[in-house]
């Protein structure tokens, strides 16, 4: 019975994790407990376990005599978050550029061809999980090269915090017309002529260009400010 207990309850936590990355479940939304339950046909003690467990990702808000509720966008948090990536990640990618041997370029050129080989969008409009996963891995390369594990393990830290935002770009920021392939590209080819100052301008750009879709959602609705 618990480990039944324990399937109905991943489900449930990945199912509503999607939906919030999905944009299904939108910013600042109530999450309530009979509702879900019904959903999913559980217990509301599931339901309450998975919400718990999205909350301690920062993913959804718990507030006394209040529930659950999704992350609102906090316009300080993105901006400062964005200054932060741009600076460091720009900073380990001049590193990487200088120091990256032959391995660490063919290891850039297979995860940009893995990449380019996965669709972002699948037919149905919604955003391919699987395609985050391979550009996360892609930009991780990039930074691999630096030689110094102490920067980037930071700057890796800083792009785990911006998940949520990078996830909600496209489905809360509509950012749809965009050609990120084309950016990765660039990037790619940038860094293959060791243009450290050309691959760090075009890597502030794309991180910038993420935040700025949400920045003009919460100036439009500033409800969805935190």
């Amino acid at each position: 019975m618990a480990g039944e207990k324990a399937t109905r309850g991943g489900i449930v936590y990945a199912q509503i994790r999607e939906d919030i990355f999905q944009g299904v479940l939108r910013p600042g939304q109530r999450l309530r407990l009979v509702e879900l339950s019904q959903r999913f046909s559980v217990s509301q003690s599931v339901v309450r376990e998975a919400l718990t467990r999205l909350s301690g990702q920062g993913l959804v808000h718990a507030a006394p005599q209040q529930g659950f509720s999704v992350v609102t966008v906090s316009l300080d948090d993105l901006n400062e978050l964005t200054e932060a990536r741009t600076e460091l990640e720009t900073l380990v990618l001049r590193r990487a550029i200088e120091r990256g041997d032959i391995k660490w370029e063919a290891a850039v050129v297979a995860a940009h061809h893995h990449l380019a080989g996965v669709e972002a969008v699948r037919p149905d409009g919604t955003l391919n999980s699987d395609w985050f996963a391979v550009h996360e891995h892609f930009h991780q390369t990039l930074l691999e090269g630096c030689g110094n594990a102490r920067l980037l393990a930071a700057a890796l830290s800083l792009r785990d915090a911006a998940t949520l935002y990078r996830r909600w770009s496209r489905p809360v920021g509509h950012d749809v017309d965009r050609d990120v392939a084309g950016e990765h590209q660039h990037l790619v080819d940038a860094v293959l002529r060791r243009d450290a100052d050309g691959a760090a301008d075009l890597l502030a750009r794309h991180i910038d260009r993420t935040s700025a879709a949400l920045r003009t959602v919460i100036e439009q609705d500033a409800a969805a400010v935190a």
